[in-house]
């Protein structure tokens, strides 16, 4: 007879441990699903601001008599291409510079764009997409993680019929 006593009073106290395990378990699996849809939602805002730039990388290869015209239509297309994010991280930062690819300072002129010039001494054209204010749609749990801004870059180096 004592050990039927022991057997009930057991299961009488176990009575909430799974209630106890499955708030344990459910905030661990809570955390990883937020944290897989709000790094989600940052790379398919990233992928978006690349993909903008590189389209008007793409732009300047166009025929265009001169490199800010090469410039302005770049913009252009990286603008129109990064339209569908979210109204609060616009207005978007988009730019597009030309130099020199091997890194010298000033801008692209008739004598540095020839179609053949060597490769560092050739012109390019850096588009930049830059998002801010990230922090106003990305889920807030973790913001401490999460960037406020992100930003998309693509350069291509342009044939030798621009000045």
């Amino acid at each position: 007879m004592t050990s039927k006593r022991h057997h009930g009073s057991s299961i009488r106290l176990q009575r909430g441990v799974y209630a106890i395990e499955f708030a344990f378990v459910f905030l661990i699996f809570f955390a990883v699903l937020y944290g897989i849809v709000s790094y989600g939602m940052l790379l398919t805002f990233r992928m978006g601001l690349q993909n903008a730039a590189e389209d008007g990388a793409r732009a300047a290869l166009r025929y265009k008599p001169t490199s800010p015209e090469r410039a302005v239509a770049a913009v252009q297309v990286a603008t129109q291409r990064s339209l569908w994010m979210p109204a609060a991280v616009k207005p978007l930062e988009v730019t597009a510079q030309c130099s020199v690819a091997g890194g010298e300072a000033g801008p692209c002129n008739t004598s540095t764009c020839t179609s053949n010039a060597s490769w560092d001494q050739r012109c390019r054209i850096v588009v930049t997409v830059i998002a801010r204010g990230m922090g106003s749609v990305l889920p807030p749990l973790f913001s401490v993680v999460l960037p406020s801004q992100i930003a998309g870059q693509a350069s291509m180096l342009l044939d030798g019929s621009s000045s």
